[in-house]
């Protein structure tokens, strides 16, 4: 498994591009213009087989057209999120003066799911309280990988271990806010639980900021169950 963080759009949303020995790949929250992305993808000669959102707020959707452009490549999202993709008053970008639209997703989520993409093995979790249909998605790669791992440049790094993407559920010593339509700060709490099941060394990929761990975040992590 070989994944790359872009840093995109005005909030430096993370957006997340994990792909396979035999190039083929998944994007995780293309939250902003995908130039960069859609570089990166033909210059490793990168077939993008889904797009997966955490959630459906604009910062975290509004490149998803842009990976589209007109190719059959899935989009999936919980299913209570979902409206979001077609309501800029509900993804919030009415409010910042720049309405934004996407076409519907063509995979309607719900907890407990496994999807097999690319690959990939990826288990839907569903971690209300940012938003209602927030989501971790646990990747895994479906098959060990023979090669070594030497050589692989600092920008894209090549891993054999499940990741988890926690979108705006869960930051390095922080959580996502609760203020916001569809956020519940009891409901966040209890997504946290679900979460704290996950074993410590798992490495956490956030929505924003830096990558974490579930230890490092059940040692200090202020909003953590306790």
């Amino acid at each position: 498994m070989e994944m790359r963080r872009f840093a995109l759009g005005a909030l430096w949303t993370n957006g997340y591009l994990v792909w396979t020995e035999e190039r083929r790949g998944i994007f995780v929250d293309p939250g902003g213009d995908v130039s960069e992305v859609d570089a990166w993808l033909r210059e490793k000669e990168i077939v993008l087989e889904a797009i997966l959102l955490t959630h459906g707020h604009a910062d975290h959707i509004a490149g998803v057209e842009g990976l589209r452009r007109g190719k059959k490549i899935p989009v999936a999202i919980h299913v209570l999120d979902a409206p979001k993709l077609s309501a800029a008053t509900e993804n919030l970008s009415a409010f910042i003066g720049n309405p934004l639209v996407c076409n519907a997703a063509e995979l309607l989520l719900e907890d407990g799911m496994i999807l097999e993409i690319a690959g990939f093995s990826i288990h839907v979790l569903h971690t209300p309280g940012h938003t209602e249909g927030s989501c971790c998605f646990l990747v895994e790669e479906q098959k060990s990988l023979s090669k070594g791992t030497t050589g692989v440049s600092t920008s894209a790094s090549r891993r054999n271990e499940t990741l988890l993407f926690s979108g705006d559920t869960l930051f390095a010593q922080s959580v996502g806010r609760t203020d916001l339509p569809g956020g519940d700060e009891a409901t966040l709490l209890h997504s946290l639980k679900k979460l704290a099941e996950l074993p410590d060394e798992l490495r956490v990929l956030p929505g924003h900021g830096p990558e974490t761990t579930i230890g490092r975040e059940r040692e200090s992590n202020p909003f953590w169950p306790r």
